[in-house]
């Protein structure tokens, strides 16, 4: 059987291989393309039993039955959200899919904390500045974190490993979520309203899942309720933030600094070299020109750490899907025969 795998990246291909070389010793080909799957590119999917995909990878109903139609049986979601997976039409179409439930937390906590700080302390502009040998500190100045209030919307294992760090900074931690996580109370966390949060912390940054109930959550009222000079962060889902609130609230000179590692309209854009092409995307160009943003292409979950687990789990995932097995990963089991 050959697999196909769209949207890989250079540096993740030659993990991929090794991984499934390791697993399957030759009885499946691997064949990796930096194509991402939307509506064109389904149909060189023909003939492909399983189906490696991405989160920037668009699988609505007309790809998924272009994919059936072409003998896909099986998509492995190379990441933990899958809000771009029409999951009530490929259960209807009979198509088996996995996700990878769970990687390293750090990968994503980490760089959360890395936006954060590079937009607190204006590092960015710092760095610019420097390489033109320009080493005046104006318009540079930041703020201590320490004996801030950091905000965590979403205590799951990266919203706890973001806690963890933030209480290493010695700040006060506020969290939100649907249940108190007994490893972010050991911590000192104070679980509040998601009103309160907004309003109290120096620090918000988002790691919740994008639901129908998620969507746009922090929008123009939750952003109102934001301090004037708050940093927000989000590493999780675009659709969270309302883009067009964000810049109505920035260009009213609100917020300390947004760091953004993703974005609403991010598909067909990052991962992708647009530098020589005429930026269309207005929104994400008017964010662009705000000094306080910083934008990152989706890479938080980028380390070899990180992209080994979930390489891995993809393998473990198809491996189970020829087995006949279901498990934790599972989106949609196979249909009953």
């Amino acid at each position: 059987m050959e697999i196909v795998a769209y949207g890989v990246l250079k540096d993740e291909e030659p993990l991929l291989r090794a991984v499934f070389d390791r697993a399957f010793r030759g009885r499946h080909e691997l064949r990796c393309l930096e194509l991402f799957l939307n509506r064109d590119t389904a149909p060189t999917a023909a003939g492909h039993e399983v189906v490696l995909c991405g989160a920037n990878d668009t699988l609505d109903a007309e790809v998924l039955r272009t994919l059936a139609g072409g003998g896909t049986r099986m998509l492995a979601q190379r990441a933990t959200g899958f809000n771009n997976i029409d999951l009530t039409a490929a259960e209807a179409l009979g198509l088996t899919v996995a996700r990878v439930a769970s990687y390293s937390p750090y990968s994503v906590a980490e760089f959360a904390w890395a936006l954060a700080l590079a937009v607190d302390r204006r590092i960015v502009r710092a760095a610019g500045r420097t390489r033109e040998f320009d080493f005046r500190l104006d318009g540079l100045m930041g703020r201590d974190l320490h004996g801030r209030t950091a905000g965590v919307v979403g205590t799951g294992r990266i919203g706890t490993a973001f806690a963890r760090i933030a209480h290493g900074f010695g700040m006060r931690l506020l969290g939100w979520d649907v249940t108190e996580n007994p490893d972010c109370l050991a911590l000192g966390m104070r679980y509040v309203e998601h009103e309160w949060l907004l309003a109290e912390a120096d620090v918000v940054s988002l790691h919740v899942p994008l639901l129908s109930n998620t969507h746009h959550l922090v929008d123009a009222e939750a952003l109102a309720l934001m301090k004037d000079d708050a940093i927000l962060i989000n590493t999780s889902r675009g659709g969270l933030v309302d883009t067009d609130a964000l810049l109505e609230t920035l260009r009213a000179g609100r917020l300390g600094g947004v760091g953004l590692d993703v974005y609403e309209e991010e598909a067909g854009l990052f991962f992708l070299d647009k530098s020589l092409e005429v930026m269309t995307d207005e929104r994400l160009a008017r964010l662009m020109t705000f000094n306080n943003v910083l934008v990152t292409s989706h890479q938080a979950y980028f380390t070899r750490d990180a992209v080994e687990q979930i390489v891995e789990t993809t393998a473990r995932n198809v491996e189970d899907y020829v087995a006949g097995r279901t498990g934790d990963n599972t989106l949609v089991p196979p249909p009953q025969s």
